[in-house]
């Protein structure tokens, strides 16, 4: 049976048999159950702390709750299997004892925890490494047919800053969607089942991000949903020399002009803030 979320053009079939329409947008609330994320690294680390966050994505107009356990900033250090999946999982339990009907999004990169996400109730993994760090995620993605969010990253997050190049930014994010996009439909993971996020500050400078988003249309041709995290990201203290605290008003502006563009979906901090902004995008 399929369950359409009420929310217009294209489409994102998620796991559990569920459509949602990213129209006219889609909010990602994010649930970090991490000790290190650059913006509220240890808030919600946790279970009690990670119920009252997810009520609070939930209430303020959120549809997706992104549960992360491993932060990916920029140099972050990685995180044992073992102990992302202590992190992850039973806070994906307990969302889904209280709120059956959320939709639950992990983000990782590790097949495991993507697997053990998926049997819980999650029907979303959102990988930074589009299957490059674990090849064996593209099994679990086709055996539970998720949504899935491929993302662009040049590199992995500890070494991605790394003085990062590209001839045309835009020209080369197209090649990678279209590369890792037919590989994964190619492999048995439906079409309708991803979208695509071109991971502004994943391996890139200020002017490489920019770039992308004053060109984010050039993704349109793809014929699929486009994802953007630019919520109180660096960009923003290079651009204006904002501590991260200081960022959300930033990432309010640079989401509506998404958001005017035509970009459906948007993985944010404050969620009730980007409502009232999609909202004022969507009557004017």
């Amino acid at each position: 049976m399929i369950e359409r979320m009420q929310l217009n053009d294209i489409c994102w079939s998620v796991g559990r048999g569920r459509v949602v329409d990213p129209a006219p947008f889609l909010i990602v609330g994010i649930l970090n159950v991490t000790p290190d994320s650059f913006y509220d690294g240890g808030e919600y680390n946790t279970i009690d702390k990670a119920l009252n966050r997810a009520e609070e994505i939930l209430s303020q107009g959120g549809h997706i709750i992104d549960v992360g356990g491993e932060s990916t900033r920029p140099f972050s250090p990685r995180v044992e299997l073992e102990e992302e999946l202590t992190r992850v999982i039973p806070v994906v339990n307990k969302i889904l004892a209280k709120y059956p009907q959320a939709l639950l999004s992990v983000d990782t990169y590790k097949a495991r925890v993507a697997k053990e996400a998926l049997e819980a109730g999650a029907v979303i993994v959102n990988d930074v490494s589009a299957c490059r760090f674990d090849p064996s995620l593209i099994d679990v993605l086709v055996q539970y047919k998720p949504g899935y969010v491929l993302m662009h990253s040049l590199g992995r997050p500890e070494t991605m800053q790394h003085d990062p190049k590209y001839t045309d930014v835009v020209d080369e994010i197209k090649s990678f969607f279209e590369k890792y996009l037919g590989k994964l439909v190619k492999a048995g993971l439906p079409e309708e089942n991803i979208v695509l996020d071109p991971g502004i500050g994943f391996g890139k400078l200020l002017e490489h991000n920019l770039d992308i988003l004053r060109r984010i249309q050039e993704f349109f041709y793809l014929d699929r949903p486009i994802y953007i995290g630019l919520s109180n990201k660096s960009l923003w203290e290079k651009l204006l020399g904002l501590r991260p605290e200081e960022r959300f008003v930033a990432t309010q502006v640079g989401t509506a002009l998404m958001a005017h563009k035509g970009v459906k979906i948007h993985r944010v901090h404050e969620v009730k803030l980007t409502a009232d902004t999609l909202k004022i995008v969507s009557s004017i």
